[in-house]
């Protein structure tokens, strides 16, 4: 094995072409564990993804062929790292009184030093990543650096291969389907893309003025679908379904998405730059209900207005 030197990760080529022909989260994981588990002092590394509305982490260890499961409130460095979005790293001797199961196990099987990563995502970690090493780790500005980006591409390529799972694979949560019996309901399916806002407004428009719904619902309808497709685009980038549904006296929309980031909430300060969530702020103020609610497999945001038929 290598000496450290400016650390073992310096000579780390970036993951590139092999992350950029992956298929699906199954050969990401295993390009990134297979490209970091040949480099010198490493003995093992794993990838670890948020699952469950971040509940656990379903993780990939190498050396082995199928994903386990992690409870989020397990006190180990990749749960930490997941709640952070702070890495962790040094040698086994820095974590007194942390991590101690753990601790203990990898002492008996000769690791020295480990890092964890965060996987960035639009709103939170997407997961996480861990190396182990046989030796002390400098861990300096450029060993640093290289894990850093090795975690970057590893998290660009998941959520390119979600999207692509989402939008080209006929996700069954996220497709048109078949036509609704309901005379007052109808569904679109939204792109991961800018335009689906305004994409979603000529929908609704069409589908109100064919209900003889009258204008002020209307704008206010549009106002407030803008802000639930923008935060799909943004915060969850997969494709979404947009419901409409129009009841006796009342507009019900809603918007769902496969996003595995946070749901954003109502910004409370007035710092002008912080624009995340303040869109919200206007459906709290436009309609009479709004929500979101998580599952498992994504989030249906929605809001409800009351509604008197044009003349």
């Amino acid at each position: 094995m290598g000496e450290s030197g400016s650390g073992p990760l310096g000579a780390l080529a970036h993951l590139g072409s092999e992350l950029d022909h992956a298929t699906d989260v199954d050969a990401v994981a295993r390009a990134v564990l297979r490209e970091l588990g040949d480099l010198p002092g490493v003995t093992r590394v794993g990838l670890a993804l948020t699952e469950g509305g971040g509940r656990r982490l379903r993780f990939l260890p190498s050396g082995e062929a199928t994903w386990c499961h992690i409870d989020a409130y397990d006190d180990v460095p990749l749960t930490r790292v997941v709640r952070t979005g702070e890495p962790v790293l040094g040698g086994l001797d820095d974590f007194a009184g942390r991590y101690a199961g753990l601790l203990e196990r990898q002492r008996a099987a000769g690791t020295r030093a480990l890092a964890a990563l965060p996987l960035p995502g639009p709103a939170a970690p997407l997961g996480g990543l861990i190396v182990y090493f046989d030796r002390p780790q400098p861990f300096d500005e450029q060993q640093l650096r290289r894990l850093a980006v090795t975690a970057r591409d590893a998290a660009a390529a998941v959520r390119r291969v979600r999207r692509h799972d989402a939008e080209d694979h006929g996700d069954p949560e996220l497709g048109d389907g078949p036509a609704s019996e309901h005379p007052h309901r109808a569904s679109k399916r939204l792109a991961s893309d800018p335009r689906a806002a305004r994409e979603a407004r000529r929908f609704l428009r069409d589908l109100l003025a064919t209900w003889q719904v009258g204008e002020e619902v209307l704008d206010s309808a549009e106002l407030c679908l803008s802000e639930l497709v923008t935060n799909a685009v943004v915060h969850a980038e997969t494709a979404s379904v947009l419901t409409i549904e129009l009841q006796e006296d009342q507009l019900r929309v809603a918007v769902r998405d496969r996003g595995a980031g946070d749901v954003p909430g109502l910004v409370e300060d007035e710092d002008p730059l912080k624009v995340f969530g303040r869109g919200l702020q206007l459906v709290d103020a436009l309609a009479d209900q709004w929500g979101t609610e998580r599952d498992d497999s994504g989030t249906t945001s929605w809001f409800a207005l009351r509604v008197e038929r044009a003349a």
